[in-house]
């Protein structure tokens, strides 16, 4: 692992999360055992080079990121992103209007698993 790239990685994770969230994300993973360079990969490639590269600023990834995980139904990595975009400054009716906005494209019960997995974050009172 590129010790640049880990520095460039962290430093981006940062930005959505706090640094103590940042430190657990590269010492306690629950697939750790399993996948042991699924966390670089995602803090040096994900982070590091695409999160860091120029053109969109931390709301708009978060958007081209949420749409991208309610297309393929990931409803896990939803509550994480979702939680992440609300963390970089998008409100919460920017991110359900902009999970609403795909139904034409990936169709109702898409929508409705998004909007379910991400419902706790998004409701008025949290």
């Amino acid at each position: 692992m590129s010790t640049e790239r880990i520095e460039a990685g962290l430093t981006k994770i940062k930005e959505y999360v706090s640094e103590e969230e940042a430190n657990r994300m590269m010492t306690a993973d629950a697939l750790k055992e399993l996948a042991p360079d699924l966390r670089k990969y995602i803090v040096e490639f994900a982070y590091g080079e695409i999160y860091s590269r120029p053109g969109l600023d931390s709301k708009q990834r978060q958007l081209v990121t949420l749409a991208s995980l309610v297309t393929q139904g990931a409803t896990t990595q939803i509550q994480t992103h979702v939680k992440r975009a609300l963390t970089v400054g998008l409100t919460k009716t920017e991110v359900v209007e902009s999970i609403m906005q795909l139904i034409p494209y990936v169709g109702f019960p898409r929508v409705q698993n998004a909007l379910t997995a991400a419902k706790d974050l998004l409701v008025e009172d949290n």
